[in-house]
């Protein structure tokens, strides 16, 4: 595969771009061979026309749950039992394969290049990712955790985390998941929206600190980083103070915190996405109750807070949807750039950024993916208009490129419910 993409505005990815006009990439199988002015093509390049249109790095999401599609249900369903049906036969792990596989597809058909899963069935996501590597199905570049490590009763206990009982259980369970060769490891330390039973108290700390430490010590001795699910500020302090480095999703620091995010060199994955349901949406339309929406409200103001906080003081703030949540889809991951932007007040090329570049180097894979430069990986979109201008143009991207591979005319099948909803947050 040779392309020389030719006549479109280049977006490259870095925390100061522009709209670079009369370049020309050049990319020879999956890499990019050189960015430059336009020129004479070399002979055996296919041409790419590009028409006026914007060209960008792939957009990378760094909170993904592939077995949950995103579609609202009027009740919260069991999540422990759904995962006990899905993997108690050979029929069922078919199935929950296939869904997998079409989650994952959706992302790339969305314009998403690489994916972070931090939470899936089993060995399911290890599984796809090797058979993406390997060029035996189509989707995006994945960073897998497969399971996580949650405790009795905590967050998402069952389902899509293993239940340990003990620091020594939650050293068993790292290694039980690291024998798949994931990418990360995955802990549930802190309640969430739909955990809490009273009110005020959504992101209560499930996860005693000696367990924290435990896991952390076991994942970063086989050579892991840990993300870790966390929406209380006593979550946040007990997770960096033991070891984990990535918070995901986040809520309202104090001083001491953010000194421990830079004492650690940890960073934020936030995300806007899945609380902005339960806290905006009028109750008729989210089915949430009461107290749902509550605490819903109390996780999206402490998500907002730490994102500013976090930004303000100079630490790394990356981006992902928490996809398969209530209303957050597998092709909606640009939306999260448009919150970042909307709540956050971050400009328009510095949402561009943390989800490219940004997102790429704290996931460690910025020397591969997240900017348009000779030598990356060619994970490329195009798009009709200029992000810079309008976020929305994200929408439906008219190309992607995945590690070189073209598609054309991407389609993702979406839920008209979903789009009507989200549309009057924009």
């Amino acid at each position: 595969m040779k392309y020389a993409y030719i006549n479109g505005n280049i977006l490259d990815g870095n925390e100061d771009m522009t709209l670079k006009k009369g370049m020309m990439i050049l990319t020879v199988g999956k890499v990019i061979k050189s960015v430059g002015p336009a020129g004479e093509i070399p002979e055996g390049f296919e041409i790419i026309d590009l028409d006026g249109s914007t060209i960008m790095p792939g957009l990378i999401n760094l909170h993904v749950h592939l077995p949950a599609t995103g579609k609202p249900s009027k009740k919260q369903k069991d999540s422990a039992k759904t995962a006990r049906l899905m993997t108690s036969n050979a029929l069922m792990r078919k199935i929950l394969l296939t869904l997998c596989e079409g989650s994952a597809r959706t992302q790339l058909m969305s314009g998403v290049t690489t994916i972070r899963t931090v939470g899936g069935i089993n060995d399911v996501d290890t599984h796809i990712r090797d058979l993406i590597n390997e060029g035996k199905i189509v989707g995006p570049r994945i960073l897998a955790a497969d399971m996580a490590v949650s405790v009795p009763g905590g967050h998402m206990a069952g389902s899509v985390s293993y239940i340990a009982g003990s620091p020594e259980e939650a050293r068993s369970y790292v290694r039980l998941i690291a024998k798949n060769k994931p990418d990360l490891i995955k802990l549930m330390i802190t309640g969430g929206v739909l955990d809490a039973k009273k009110k005020g108290e959504p992101g209560e700390l499930k996860m005693p600190p000696e367990t924290i430490k435990a896991a952390c010590d076991e994942a970063h001795s086989l050579g892991y980083y840990v993300a870790a699910h966390v929406e209380s500020p006593e979550g946040v302090r007990a997770a960096l103070e033991n070891g984990v480095d990535t918070i995901e999703h986040g809520a309202k620091p104090d001083e001491e915190i953010l000194k421990l995010f830079k004492d650690r060199g940890a960073k934020l994955i936030t995300t806007l996405s899945p609380a902005l349901p339960y806290a905006l949406f009028d109750r008729e339309v989210s089915h949430a109750s009461e107290l749902e929406q509550f605490n819903g409200t109390v996780v999206f103001e402490g998500i907002k807070e730490c994102a500013n906080a976090c930004l303000e003081a100079g630490i790394p703030v990356g981006l992902g949807t928490d996809a398969g949540c209530p209303y957050i889809t597998h092709y909606d991951t640009w939306r999260e750039l448009n919150y970042m932007h909307k709540y956050c007040g971050a400009s328009t090329s510095f949402a561009l950024y943390s989800a490219t570049k940004g997102n790429a180097e704290i996931a460690g894979i910025g020397d591969v993916t997240g900017t348009i430069e000779a030598g990356k990986d060619a994970d490329l979109i195009v798009t009709k208009g200029d992000p810079l201008e309008d976020l929305t143009v994200l929408r439906d991207p008219e190309m992607v490129a995945t590690r070189g591979s073209i598609i054309r005319d991407p389609k993702v099948k979406k839920v008209p419910e979903i789009e009507k909803e989200l549309d009057r947050f924009l």
